[in-house]
């Protein structure tokens, strides 16, 4: 998707980071109706020429709450000729939110926020680097440093379970997820900060917490990691057909 890369970079060239919001454009969005979500990273759409498509689905969850038949969704197009897909799903409209069902799109989002100033728990650094390898082997998505060994790990997660208004994460039993807690639990101990960003892509959440009702190894993990250091950033988005900004930190209930 190099179009998100470009626009990132003209972001970034252009304009002085406290100069405004930063604003994840989209590319060219096609309109559809969903016909079905499949094997997880298929989805059978009908598009408004009549045309029907199959789009890959960049979404491992279970996408409870956002994956309803007969729902409009607009996807991106890609000329790559190594892809047997040339249609990614990108939103969908549910009747409470326009929902952005893309996980790759929190990451690009939060990494030119911070670099914008955007979410002031993150500010003050001087480097913000994309997938920082640790010692574990793993890559946590962010590393924050400043040049004086005050560092900074940040790991993000999107979030587009909403039922009753409370954002739940995850949707899906995830031991990678429950992995991620335990590394930062490390980090903390070794003398550096380290943050769970939470993620919501759509517009209805007024609360979030841990989905122990699906994942409780995963609640009672995030806890734990909390009560260890571990701290904890909820952000909403504003969603249109021309991109998507953060917009609110959502409080968290327990």
């Amino acid at each position: 998707m190099g179009s998100f890369t470009k626009i990132l970079t003209d972001f970034l060239t252009m304009t002085k980071p406290t100069d405004k919001i930063f604003k994840l454009k989209w590319p060219p969005l096609y309109k559809g109706t969903l016909i079905k979500r499949y094997k997880r990273f298929l989805a059978d759409v009908k598009l408004d020429n009549g045309e029907i498509i199959t789009a890959h689905c960049a979404n491992s969850g279970r996408m409870i709450e956002c994956s309803t038949p007969g729902m409009p969704v607009y996807l991106s197009h890609h000329d790559n000729p190594k892809r047997k897909l040339k249609f990614t799903w990108e939103l969908i409209r549910m009747p409470e939110s326009i929902v952005g069902v893309n996980t790759l799109v929190p990451n690009r989002l939060a990494f030119g926020s911070i670099i914008a100033e955007n979410i002031p728990e993150l500010s003050g650094y001087e480097n913000v680097q994309r997938e920082k390898k640790i010692g574990t082997g793993s890559r946590l998505d962010l590393f924050l440093s400043n040049g004086n060994g005050i560092n900074c790990y940040v790991e993000i997660k999107n979030c587009t379970l909403v039922q009753e208004k409370i954002a739940c994460f995850p949707d899906a039993v995830t031991t990678r997820g429950l992995k991620h807690l335990v590394e930062l639990q490390t980090l903390v101990r070794q003398g550096h900060r380290a943050v769970m960003l939470y993620v919501i892509q759509r517009m209805d959440a007024k609360m979030f917490k841990p989905a122990d009702h699906i994942d409780p190894a995963y609640g009672r993990g995030l806890r734990k990691a909390l009560s260890h250091g571990v701290e904890m950033i909820v952000y909403d988005t504003r969603i249109t057909l021309k991109g998507i900004s953060l917009r609110n930190k959502i409080p968290s209930c327990f």
